[in-house]
Protein backbone atom coordinates (compact mmCIF):
# COMPACT_ATOMS: atom_id res chain seq x y z
CA UNK A 1 0.00 0.00 0.00
CA UNK A 2 1.43 3.36 -1.01
CA UNK A 3 0.88 6.20 1.47
CA UNK A 4 1.65 9.79 0.49
CA UNK A 5 1.73 12.97 2.50
CA UNK A 6 3.27 16.40 2.27
CA UNK A 7 3.74 19.45 4.41
CA UNK A 8 4.44 23.06 3.57
CA UNK A 9 7.73 24.55 4.82
CA UNK A 10 6.09 27.29 6.85
CA UNK A 11 8.46 27.63 9.78
CA UNK A 12 8.48 26.12 13.26
CA UNK A 13 6.54 22.89 13.60
CA UNK A 14 3.97 22.64 16.36
CA UNK A 15 2.38 19.66 18.05
CA UNK A 16 -0.68 19.98 15.81
CA UNK A 17 1.57 19.28 12.81
CA UNK A 18 3.06 16.29 14.58
CA UNK A 19 -0.07 14.54 15.84
CA UNK A 20 -2.26 15.61 12.94
CA UNK A 21 0.08 14.49 10.15
CA UNK A 22 3.73 13.71 10.83
CA UNK A 23 3.17 10.94 13.37
CA UNK A 24 0.82 9.16 10.95
CA UNK A 25 3.50 9.42 8.30
CA UNK A 26 6.20 8.02 10.61
CA UNK A 27 3.94 5.17 11.74
CA UNK A 28 3.08 4.33 8.13
CA UNK A 29 6.75 3.57 7.43
CA UNK A 30 6.44 0.34 9.42
CA UNK A 31 4.19 -1.46 6.96
CA UNK A 32 3.60 0.84 3.96
CA UNK A 33 5.39 2.19 0.92
CA UNK A 34 5.66 5.73 2.25
CA UNK A 35 6.14 8.82 0.08
CA UNK A 36 6.71 12.12 1.89
CA UNK A 37 7.50 15.46 0.30
CA UNK A 38 8.09 19.07 1.26
CA UNK A 39 5.52 21.13 -0.63
CA UNK A 40 7.58 24.20 -1.52
CA UNK A 41 5.53 25.00 -4.65
CA UNK A 42 2.42 25.11 -2.49
CA UNK A 43 4.19 27.38 -0.01
CA UNK A 44 4.50 30.03 -2.71
CA UNK A 45 0.74 30.64 -2.47
CA UNK A 46 1.37 32.09 0.99
CA UNK A 47 4.19 34.38 -0.06
CA UNK A 48 7.18 32.05 -0.11
CA UNK A 49 9.38 34.36 1.98
CA UNK A 50 12.73 32.78 2.94
CA UNK A 51 11.55 29.64 1.15
CA UNK A 52 15.00 28.09 0.74
CA UNK A 53 15.78 28.45 4.44
CA UNK A 54 12.35 27.18 5.46
CA UNK A 55 12.66 24.15 3.15
CA UNK A 56 15.89 23.07 4.84
CA UNK A 57 14.41 23.69 8.27
CA UNK A 58 11.40 21.54 7.37
CA UNK A 59 13.61 18.73 6.05
CA UNK A 60 15.74 18.84 9.20
CA UNK A 61 12.67 18.72 11.43
CA UNK A 62 11.06 15.86 9.49
CA UNK A 63 14.19 13.74 9.75
CA UNK A 64 14.47 14.53 13.45
CA UNK A 65 10.85 13.50 14.04
CA UNK A 66 11.30 10.08 12.51
CA UNK A 67 11.16 10.17 8.72
CA UNK A 68 13.60 7.42 7.76
CA UNK A 69 15.09 7.83 4.25
CA UNK A 70 15.78 4.08 4.20
CA UNK A 71 12.08 3.33 4.65
CA UNK A 72 10.47 6.34 2.96
CA UNK A 73 10.88 8.24 -0.27
CA UNK A 74 11.51 11.76 1.03
CA UNK A 75 12.04 14.70 -1.32
CA UNK A 76 11.32 18.34 -2.10
CA UNK A 77 8.35 18.88 -4.40
CA UNK A 78 10.19 21.15 -6.84
CA UNK A 79 12.90 18.53 -7.46
CA UNK A 80 10.40 16.35 -9.36
CA UNK A 81 9.30 18.59 -12.24
CA UNK A 82 6.88 15.98 -13.59
CA UNK A 83 4.39 17.24 -11.02
CA UNK A 84 4.06 20.52 -12.93
CA UNK A 85 3.47 18.74 -16.23
CA UNK A 86 0.75 16.60 -14.69
CA UNK A 87 -0.71 19.68 -13.00
CA UNK A 88 -1.19 21.31 -16.41
CA UNK A 89 -2.67 18.18 -17.96
CA UNK A 90 -5.09 17.70 -15.06
CA UNK A 91 -6.18 21.34 -15.38
CA UNK A 92 -7.94 20.33 -18.60
CA UNK A 93 -10.09 17.90 -16.57
CA UNK A 94 -10.92 20.31 -13.76
CA UNK A 95 -14.22 22.22 -13.95
CA UNK A 96 -14.10 25.82 -12.75
CA UNK A 97 -17.04 25.13 -10.47
CA UNK A 98 -15.08 22.43 -8.67
CA UNK A 99 -12.34 24.90 -7.76
CA UNK A 100 -14.80 27.64 -6.88
CA UNK A 101 -16.24 25.34 -4.21
CA UNK A 102 -12.83 24.68 -2.63
CA UNK A 103 -12.82 25.63 1.06
CA UNK A 104 -9.11 26.51 1.12
CA UNK A 105 -9.50 29.24 -1.52
CA UNK A 106 -12.43 30.81 0.31
CA UNK A 107 -10.69 30.62 3.68
CA UNK A 108 -7.40 32.12 2.50
CA UNK A 109 -8.93 34.96 0.52
CA UNK A 110 -11.13 35.74 3.53
CA UNK A 111 -7.91 36.18 5.52
CA UNK A 112 -6.64 38.72 3.01
CA UNK A 113 -4.40 36.52 0.84
CA UNK A 114 -4.40 37.74 -2.77
CA UNK A 115 -6.81 35.79 -5.01
CA UNK A 116 -4.28 34.84 -7.69
CA UNK A 117 -4.25 31.87 -10.06
CA UNK A 118 -1.85 29.74 -8.00
CA UNK A 119 -4.08 29.99 -4.97
CA UNK A 120 -7.18 29.22 -7.04
CA UNK A 121 -5.61 26.20 -8.75
CA UNK A 122 -3.92 24.92 -5.58
CA UNK A 123 -6.18 21.81 -5.46
CA UNK A 124 -5.12 20.81 -8.98
CA UNK A 125 -1.44 20.86 -8.02
CA UNK A 126 -2.32 18.86 -4.92
CA UNK A 127 -4.16 16.38 -7.13
CA UNK A 128 -1.01 16.09 -9.25
CA UNK A 129 1.05 15.45 -6.10
CA UNK A 130 -1.28 12.61 -5.14
CA UNK A 131 -1.88 11.03 -8.56
CA UNK A 132 1.68 11.23 -9.93
CA UNK A 133 2.90 8.47 -7.61
CA UNK A 134 -0.04 6.09 -7.68
CA UNK A 135 -0.85 6.97 -4.07
CA UNK A 136 -3.50 4.77 -2.49
CA UNK A 137 -3.85 6.35 0.98
CA UNK A 138 -3.54 10.03 1.90
CA UNK A 139 -3.43 10.76 5.65
CA UNK A 140 -5.07 14.16 6.15
CA UNK A 141 -6.63 16.43 8.71
CA UNK A 142 -10.36 16.99 8.56
CA UNK A 143 -9.89 20.28 6.70
CA UNK A 144 -7.95 18.52 3.90
CA UNK A 145 -10.52 15.85 3.03
CA UNK A 146 -11.99 17.99 0.27
CA UNK A 147 -8.62 18.14 -1.53
CA UNK A 148 -8.48 14.36 -1.76
CA UNK A 149 -12.07 14.30 -2.99
CA UNK A 150 -11.16 16.85 -5.67
CA UNK A 151 -8.22 14.65 -6.72
CA UNK A 152 -10.63 11.73 -7.05
CA UNK A 153 -13.04 13.81 -9.15
CA UNK A 154 -10.26 14.88 -11.50
CA UNK A 155 -8.86 11.33 -11.74
CA UNK A 156 -12.32 9.99 -12.57
CA UNK A 157 -12.74 12.47 -15.45
CA UNK A 158 -9.27 11.63 -16.79
CA UNK A 159 -9.79 7.87 -16.54
CA UNK A 160 -13.19 8.13 -18.21
CA UNK A 161 -11.43 9.70 -21.16
CA UNK A 162 -8.27 7.58 -21.39
CA UNK A 163 -8.79 4.40 -19.34
CA UNK A 164 -7.73 3.36 -15.87
CA UNK A 165 -4.35 5.06 -15.79
CA UNK A 166 -4.63 7.01 -12.54
CA UNK A 167 -4.98 5.25 -9.18
CA UNK A 168 -8.01 6.36 -7.16
CA UNK A 169 -6.76 7.64 -3.75
CA UNK A 170 -8.51 7.33 -0.40
CA UNK A 171 -8.13 9.70 2.53
CA UNK A 172 -7.41 8.40 6.02
CA UNK A 173 -8.09 10.20 9.28
CA UNK A 174 -7.19 9.21 12.83
CA UNK A 175 -10.37 10.33 14.53
CA UNK A 176 -8.78 10.86 17.94
CA UNK A 177 -6.17 13.31 16.64
CA UNK A 178 -7.79 14.85 13.59
CA UNK A 179 -8.12 18.20 15.40
CA UNK A 180 -5.36 19.05 17.87
CA UNK A 181 -6.45 21.82 20.28
CA UNK A 182 -4.47 25.02 20.55
CA UNK A 183 -3.88 27.04 23.70
CA UNK A 184 -7.27 28.74 23.20
CA UNK A 185 -9.21 25.53 22.55
CA UNK A 186 -9.59 26.13 18.80
CA UNK A 187 -7.81 23.96 16.27
CA UNK A 188 -4.07 24.50 16.65
CA UNK A 189 -2.94 26.69 13.75
CA UNK A 190 -0.30 29.33 13.11
CA UNK A 191 -3.01 31.50 11.58
CA UNK A 192 -4.76 31.54 14.97
CA UNK A 193 -1.55 32.23 16.90
CA UNK A 194 -2.39 29.42 19.34
CA UNK A 195 0.41 26.92 18.73
CA UNK A 196 2.85 25.10 21.00
CA UNK A 197 6.07 24.52 19.09
CA UNK A 198 7.91 21.21 19.21
CA UNK A 199 11.44 22.59 19.18
CA UNK A 200 12.87 25.55 21.05
CA UNK A 201 13.86 26.54 24.56
CA UNK A 202 12.20 24.74 27.47
CA UNK A 203 11.38 27.97 29.31
CA UNK A 204 9.80 29.49 26.22
CA UNK A 205 7.71 26.37 25.63
CA UNK A 206 6.50 26.37 29.23
CA UNK A 207 5.64 30.06 28.98
CA UNK A 208 3.39 29.25 26.02
CA UNK A 209 1.78 26.33 27.85
CA UNK A 210 0.99 28.58 30.81
CA UNK A 211 -1.14 30.69 28.43
CA UNK A 212 -3.55 27.80 27.80
CA UNK A 213 -7.08 29.00 28.47
CA UNK A 214 -8.73 27.25 31.45
CA UNK A 215 -11.77 27.71 33.68
CA UNK A 216 -11.50 29.71 36.88
CA UNK A 217 -11.98 27.07 39.59
CA UNK A 218 -10.85 27.24 43.21
CA UNK A 219 -7.73 25.15 43.87
CA UNK A 220 -9.36 22.94 46.48
CA UNK A 221 -12.35 22.07 44.27
CA UNK A 222 -12.54 19.08 41.85
CA UNK A 223 -12.09 20.04 38.23
CA UNK A 224 -13.64 18.94 34.96
CA UNK A 225 -11.06 17.33 32.69
CA UNK A 226 -13.14 16.30 29.66
CA UNK A 227 -13.41 19.84 28.25
CA UNK A 228 -10.18 21.17 29.74
CA UNK A 229 -7.71 22.44 27.13
CA UNK A 230 -4.74 21.33 29.24
CA UNK A 231 -6.08 17.79 29.60
CA UNK A 232 -7.03 17.52 25.93
CA UNK A 233 -3.47 18.45 24.99
CA UNK A 234 -1.91 16.18 27.62
CA UNK A 235 -3.85 13.11 26.49
CA UNK A 236 -1.98 13.25 23.19
CA UNK A 237 1.15 12.28 25.13
CA UNK A 238 -0.31 10.01 27.81
CA UNK A 239 -2.07 6.65 27.88
CA UNK A 240 -3.08 3.92 30.30
CA UNK A 241 -2.18 4.42 33.96
CA UNK A 242 -0.50 7.76 33.35
CA UNK A 243 -3.62 9.23 31.77
CA UNK A 244 -5.87 7.80 34.48
CA UNK A 245 -3.57 9.25 37.14
CA UNK A 246 -3.96 12.71 35.62
CA UNK A 247 -7.75 12.31 35.55
CA UNK A 248 -7.70 11.38 39.23
CA UNK A 249 -5.70 14.51 40.04
CA UNK A 250 -8.41 16.59 38.34
CA UNK A 251 -11.31 14.96 40.17
CA UNK A 252 -9.56 14.86 43.56
CA UNK A 253 -9.08 18.60 43.82
CA UNK A 254 -6.31 20.32 45.74
CA UNK A 255 -4.42 21.36 42.60
CA UNK A 256 -4.94 24.28 40.27
CA UNK A 257 -4.77 24.35 36.50
CA UNK A 258 -1.34 25.89 36.87
CA UNK A 259 -0.07 22.59 38.32
CA UNK A 260 -1.49 20.69 35.35
CA UNK A 261 0.16 23.12 32.94
CA UNK A 262 3.56 22.56 34.55
CA UNK A 263 3.00 18.80 34.38
CA UNK A 264 2.05 19.08 30.70
CA UNK A 265 5.26 21.00 30.05
CA UNK A 266 7.33 18.27 31.70
CA UNK A 267 5.59 15.49 29.79
CA UNK A 268 5.93 17.29 26.47
CA UNK A 269 9.59 18.13 27.01
CA UNK A 270 10.44 14.52 27.82
CA UNK A 271 8.37 13.16 24.90
CA UNK A 272 10.39 15.11 22.33
CA UNK A 273 13.81 14.66 24.02
CA UNK A 274 15.12 12.09 21.52
CA UNK A 275 13.78 14.15 18.61
CA UNK A 276 15.65 17.24 19.83
CA UNK A 277 18.91 15.27 19.91
CA UNK A 278 18.39 14.03 16.35
CA UNK A 279 17.51 17.52 15.21
CA UNK A 280 20.76 18.88 16.60
CA UNK A 281 22.67 16.25 14.62
CA UNK A 282 20.96 17.07 11.33
CA UNK A 283 21.22 20.79 12.01
CA UNK A 284 24.98 20.34 12.22
CA UNK A 285 25.08 18.17 9.08
CA UNK A 286 23.05 20.07 6.49
CA UNK A 287 24.96 18.60 3.53
CA UNK A 288 23.78 15.16 4.62
CA UNK A 289 20.20 16.46 4.65
CA UNK A 290 20.63 17.76 1.09
CA UNK A 291 21.96 14.40 -0.07
CA UNK A 292 18.99 12.62 1.50
CA UNK A 293 16.60 14.94 -0.36
CA UNK A 294 18.42 14.49 -3.69
CA UNK A 295 18.36 10.71 -3.31
CA UNK A 296 14.67 10.82 -2.47
CA UNK A 297 13.92 12.94 -5.53
CA UNK A 298 15.64 10.39 -7.78
CA UNK A 299 13.54 7.59 -6.30
CA UNK A 300 10.38 9.66 -6.71
CA UNK A 301 11.25 10.33 -10.35
CA UNK A 302 11.68 6.60 -10.97
CA UNK A 303 8.03 6.18 -10.01
CA UNK A 304 6.73 9.33 -11.70
CA UNK A 305 8.37 9.02 -15.11
CA UNK A 306 6.76 5.71 -16.27
CA UNK A 307 3.31 7.05 -15.37
CA UNK A 308 3.99 10.28 -17.22
CA UNK A 309 5.01 8.30 -20.30
CA UNK A 310 1.64 6.53 -20.20
CA UNK A 311 -0.15 9.86 -19.82
CA UNK A 312 1.83 11.51 -22.63
CA UNK A 313 1.03 8.60 -24.93
CA UNK A 314 -2.66 8.51 -23.96
CA UNK A 315 -3.16 12.25 -24.40
CA UNK A 316 -1.18 12.49 -27.61
CA UNK A 317 1.58 14.68 -26.15
CA UNK A 318 4.07 11.95 -27.09
CA UNK A 319 4.58 11.75 -30.88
Amino acid sequence: MRVLTGIQPSGDLHIGNYFGSIKQMVDAQKDSDTFAFIANYHAMTSGGKDLSKLTMQCATDFLALGIDPEKSTFWVQSDVKEVLELYWILSSFTPMGLLERAHSFKDKTAKGIAANHSLFSYPVLMAADILLFGSEVIPVGKDQIQHVEIARDIATKFNNEYGDILVMPEFRIQEEVQTVPGIDGQKMSKSYGNTVNIFGEEKKQLKTIKKIVTENVAMEDPKEFINCNVYNMAKLFLEGDNLRALEERYTKGGEGHGHFKIYLGEVMWEYFREFREKREYFQNNQDEVREILKSGALRAKEVAQPLMEKIRTATGIAY
